[in-house]
């Protein structure tokens, strides 16, 4: 596996400390607080230790607190109910005595039933986009500092958006971006480990839909942004480490908190998950 991808395993296997009691730590980058999906995963993680036989088929999340990547995250697991088909869990992340998230998570026996599901966007295959190394060498001389940075730091998911033109145009546009993403390394069989590495994943860029209308960016230095809840659903088995598009959109944005959504589904067009997530978008005062 390459390092990104090997990084993001390990800060995955969380290290149990007591019954319904696990440790998490950070990678060491020069991030000022936690990655959002980071504390996503490992709350899944957490939540997921406790339960045998069944998968996670949802998530409902809220952040409380920026998380500090210097030191290490405790999550406690409440196991809830244990039901003959379903189980729920919550977890509690807390840093510096205080919590600084907090997750549901429910789990569901295998079992037949109906099926169907909404058409994949047709957008173009990912090989025919450019990668991320041919990405960087056409954005970053047009990007302002906050957004080469993020662009030139090796992370373990790779994205290929669809259009990159509204990188480099403050233009206003309607509120839809479709991006193509995995993980950028081969990862172990284990179906969990899928799930847990979307979760992580599923946090990135999907603010960013609420800012297009507007004509913004992430890490605009102007503006205050910070996610303020997310949910997840699974629906079909898939790999972390294959192509998924990432189709989002934001309905809504009023009173600083823009609201935005996001299907995802893989290369074969299987609907595999679906997002919500609820952000602040302020301007900064001065």
């Amino acid at each position: 596996m390459a390092f990104p991808i090997e990084a993001l395993v390990s800060i995955l296997d969380l290290e149990p400390l007591e019954v319904n009691l696990f440790r998490g730590t950070s990678p060491k980058n020069s991030w000022q607080r936690v990655f959002g999906g980071q504390v996503i995963g490992q709350a899944l993680v957490a939540a997921a230790r406790t339960v045998e036989d069944r998968q996670p088929h949802s998530l409902h999340a809220y952040f409380l607190l920026a998380g500090d990547p210097k030191v290490p995250i405790i999550y406690e697991v409440d196991r809830i109910r244990d039901g003959a088909s379903f189980t729920t869990r919550r977890v509690v992340a807390i840093q510096h005595g205080q919590a600084i998230f907090s997750m549901s998570a429910s789990f569901h026996r295998a079992e037949p039933g109906f099926s169907h599901q909404i058409e994949m966007p047709k957008v173009p295959d990912p090989d025919s986009l450019p990668s991320e190394e041919e990405l960087k060498q056409r954005l970053l001389p047009n990007l302002n500092e906050a957004m080469r940075t993020y662009w030139e730091r090796e992370r373990p998911i790779e994205l290929r958006p669809v259009d990159i033109s509204r990188y480099l145009s403050s233009e206003k546009r309607p509120p839809l971006q479709h991006i193509w993403f995995r993980a950028n390394g081969r990862l172990p069989d284990d179906v969990r480990l899928h799930q847990c590495v979307l979760a992580y994943a599923s946090d990135f860029s999907l603010l960013d839909a609420a800012l297009i209308p507007h004509g913004r960016l992430l890490f605009d230095p102007k503006l205050m942004l910070a996610s303020l809840d997310h949910a997840l659903w699974f629906h079909r088995d898939f790999r972390a480490d294959d192509w998924m598009l990432y189709a989002q959109d934001s309905p809504s944005a009023e009173g600083a908190r823009g609201f935005s959504r996001g299907s995802i589904f893989s290369r074969d067009g299987t609907l595999i998950a679906s997002v919500a997530q609820e952000g602040l978008i302020r301007e900064r005062r001065g």
